[in-house]
């Protein structure tokens, strides 16, 4: 609160004086020091009392006072917040408490109950922030952040390259050069829109190598932090050609994850060649924000949707006792958990529930609880990924928890930190030419654009019959193509059958001979494979296969018709071709019910799984009766 009192001996700069002897005074001295930078002046009580006799002694034990170039005097909440003026992002305080009627008196009533209980205000503290209660900076989480992205992004890249013949390519299931004709005959000039993909121009087998190995390259110039940003826009712009190119087989969560992360990331990354430590361009706070959003929209709607999908599985936490057998593709790890008992297994679904839906809320919140959050939502992914082959879904995740580890808890291992943080410091502001400036304003921009479509995704989790309003509604229509903003929610019904499919061919309609795939569950007797970061996407198409019938997947009878024209590149699919000389005359598909066996089973028969026939999925079928 301003007081009548004035200063005869005002100083040069404006000048706040503290207890010196307060713990809690000091640490949070500390963090207005760094916000105000060289606009203010810092002293204890017990070395400027004595400068400044008109202010009484007992005022200096009471309050904060901050001390105006014109002799003014600020004493408690006000001083705090005058003081912060010299950020153009902290002056809506002071302006606030001048203007906003009763934000002055709650400031000052807060303060007084810190003022007087500041041992138990320092103690609160320290459990929250730690020792350090400066405003967190993430130049080193940037920086592995940045690279743990662009190995994500290479292994998606590798990943489709060595079946993209396979699946998309001119002998492939569905090749897009078959797809964007038909696409553009049905939905006329529009089709460029609502499908944004390079392969407009190229779709030739050729065209989809370059865009998978121009990935890689781009990839690798993202890892060895060669200009980044830049690195970044073709990446996203690669993969998303990519994406709208593979239709069904790149519809994967993860695929859009990927692409919306890495958007985002554009606005993180430095444009030109990565500087040496302690030069670091300044990091965008709003393109920070976007990405907790991200991670946070992310955990917050893959838990929620769980609760309100009316699967009374994740109610009563039961969900584990179907979800390691009956996922898509199971690890040795989930044979294993299946084997828990019960208690355990609704402990688990009650702790990954809690994970994905009350702990994103530290992301928010001071640094301990920050870091709690970070270190629960990896553990977690690191036990889906041990127990479930989820791609580069975990990995991404566990990616996008770094930007939740601040400096601070690198400075302690390394001096380089501190010189890096204290170097940059200096040069914000200053320094940084246009393009650093454009990323930090675009991602302002992106902020106003996309969060209201965010929070009504989020609130969609929450109440899935809401509709949508007309306005956000032709918005998010327009950006879904690009798949910059998206909805998220694995599992949200689990899954109690397992259906497999089991595709054999024959020669003459009475030896059948199955096609093994190379780690969907087919032979009992195999142990179950762990292939993740890498993705068998026909493998985990077929599970989704198995929930319906052939009618409602097209691209299963064009795989049929696949390894009925002996195609090579879609018979390389699968473990191996049993036909290799001809293909066969006929291929039929049976349906198979399979569940993990017991201990007891597994110690008698050595296998993994047991299965019951179900009857035919598709029948007996040749080249006359498909064409």
């Amino acid at each position: 609160m301003k007081t009548s009192l004035r200063v005869s001996n005002p100083p040069t700069k404006p000048l706040i004086i503290w207890d010196g002897e307060c713990h809690f005074c000091r640490r949070w001295i500390e963090r207005w020091r760094e916000i105000t930078r060289d606009a203010v002046d810092y002293a204890t009580s017990q070395e400027s009392a004595e400068r400044f006799p008109e202010i009484p002694r007992e005022q200096f034990e009471r309050s904060l006072i901050y001390i105006e170039t014109d002799g003014s005097v600020f004493l408690g909440a006000e001083a705090v917040f005058r003081s912060l003026r010299s950020r153009s992002s902290r002056k809506w305080l002071a302006w606030s408490y001048d203007h906003v009627p009763g934000f002055a008196a709650v400031s000052e009533s807060f303060y007084r109950i810190i003022a007087f209980n500041r041992r138990f205000a320092s103690a609160i503290t320290r459990l929250l922030w730690g020792d350090d209660v400066r405003p967190p900076a993430y130049f080193v989480a940037r920086r592995w952040f940045l690279r743990a992205l662009g190995l994500i992004f290479l292994i998606a890249f590798v990943s489709l390259w060595v079946q993209i013949d396979g699946l998309i390519g001119s002998n492939g299931i569905i090749p897009v050069s078959e797809f964007l004709p038909a696409a553009r005959a049905q939905l006329g000039d529009r089709a460029l829109s609502i499908l944004p993909t390079l392969c407009w121009l190229n779709s030739s087998d050729a065209f989809l190598h370059f865009l998978c190995g121009g990935g890689v390259v781009l990839s690798l110039l993202l890892i060895f932090g060669i200009a980044p940003a830049l690195s970044l826009v073709a990446l996203v712009v690669f993969y998303l050609s990519l994406t709208i190119a593979g239709q069904t087989f790149l519809s994967f969560q993860w695929d859009i994850l990927l692409l919306e992360t890495g958007f985002f990331s554009i606005f993180l990354a430095p444009w030109r060649l990565w500087p040496k430590r302690g030069s670091d361009p300044p990091i965008s706070r709003a393109a920070l924000f976007l990405l907790k959003v991200l991670l946070f929209k992310l955990m917050v709607m893959s838990g929620v949707v769980k609760l309100t999908s009316g699967d009374d599985s994740w109610w009563d936490l039961t969900a584990l006792d179907y979800h390691y057998w009956s996922q898509p593709l199971p690890t040795i790890f989930s044979w294993w958990a299946d084997q828990s008992p019960l208690p355990f297994k609704k402990f688990s679904v009650a702790f990954c529930l809690v994970v994905e839906i009350i702990v994103p809320l530290f992301i928010w919140a001071p640094r301990r609880l920050r870091l709690l959050a970070c270190g629960l939502v990896v553990f977690l992914q690191i036990m889906i990924a041990a127990t479930g082959n989820y791609c580069f879904f975990n990995l991404l995740t566990i990616a996008l928890c770094l930007l939740l580890i601040d400096d601070s808890i690198w400075r302690r291992k390394s001096a380089t930190i501190i010189r890096l943080r204290e170097a940059t410091a200096r040069q914000v502001g200053r320094r940084y030419k246009y393009s650093d400036r454009l990323s930090i304003y675009a991602a302002a921009i992106v902020i106003v654009l996309t969060l209201p479509l965010n929070a009504r995704l989020i609130y969609g989790a929450f109440k899935p019959e809401a509709e949508w309003s007309p306005m956000l509604g032709r918005i998010y229509a327009r950006v879904e193509a690009f798949r910059i903003v998206n909805g998220y929610g694995l599992f949200r019904v689990m899954t109690k059958d397992r259906r497999e499919i089991v595709i054999e061919g024959s020669s003459d309609g009475i030896d059948w001979k199955p096609y093994e795939f190379k780690w969907k569950p087919g032979d009992v007797m195999r142990t179950p494979g762990w292939c993740a970061p890498h993705q068998p996407r026909l493998d985990w198409q077929m599970w989704f296969a198995a929930l319906g019938s052939y009618r409602q997947n097209p691209w299963f009878i064009q795989t049929v018709i696949s390894l009925l024209d002996g195609k090579p590149k879609v018979a390389a699919l699968f473990e191996r071709n049993p036909f290799p000389q001809s293909p066969p005359r006929y291929v039929r598909a049976t349906l198979y019910r399979y569940r993990f066996t017991t201990a007891q089973e597994h110690r008698q028969t050595g296998a993994w799984w047991k299965r019951q026939e179900l009857g035919e999925y598709l029948p007996g079928v040749s080249l006359e009766d498909v064409h």
